[in-house]
């Protein structure tokens, strides 16, 4: 039986000519994604604006991003992936946005997180609380963060920044405009795939914006 969890190439074209559809508010949805490319503000608000981390190389020739959930099992299985990803593509730039459709304890893990960049140690927050066992909540991050060497007192001053409530917001209505249907979502160039990905698939897909 096929998995239905890891779109063919031909449905990552399917899907992305759907999210551009949606945003310019069109009639037909094309067979491939070159008749409808993202627009090109919106793949500034994607890739440019109001951003957490990004990891790779900052000016690399493919852009993946990612929404994620720390309480998405698909989210935390595809951490080792970016990792790989970053080792071997030395043009890749990762963008990631905290999309936190999982309640109050991963709204509070993606403040964390957001404001774990601010001390430089993003990563190792980001990959411990990745790593745990159970729900990720306001125990579990304060105690990753603790762990990870973060200023806890500045950790919760950044927590409160009227900045960092509108970087989720921001990648919310991206979420919003698009019609993405949860997390993970990868999009790179015009392609975009939602649910489970193999590093295979994953690299399948900046293979394609790269041939495109």
């Amino acid at each position: 039986m096929a998995d239905t969890t890891r779109p063919t190439p031909d449905r990552r074209r399917f899907m992305q000519a759907g999210i551009a559809a949606g945003v310019l508010a069109t009639s037909a949805i094309p067979a491939s994604a070159q008749d409808n490319p993202m627009p090109a503000d919106l793949r500034q608000a994607l890739e440019q604006e109001q951003l957490g981390a990004v990891l790779g190389n900052a000016s690399g020739d493919v852009t993946l991003t990612e929404f994620f959930d720390y309480n998405c099992p698909y989210c935390r299985a595809s951490v080792a992936d970016i990792r790989q990803l970053i080792s071997e593509d030395p043009n890749l730039r990762i963008v990631l946005r905290e999309w936190p459709v999982f309640g109050a304890g991963s709204l509070y893990c993606a403040r964390a997180s957001l404001a774990s960049l601010r001390q430089g140690r993003f990563w190792q927050f980001h990959e411990s609380l990745m790593g745990i066992e159970g729900q990720a909540d306001d125990k579990s991050a304060l105690r990753i963060a603790e762990a990870a060497g973060l200023k806890m007192d500045r950790l919760r001053r950044d927590m409160d920044d009227i900045e960092i409530a509108r970087q989720i917001e921001h990648s919310w209505i991206l979420a919003e405009k698009m019609g993405l249907a949860g997390t993970p979502t990868f999009i790179a160039g015009d392609f975009g795939a939602f649910g489970k990905q193999s590093l295979d698939d994953l690299r399948a897909m900046i293979a394609d914006v790269r041939r495109a």
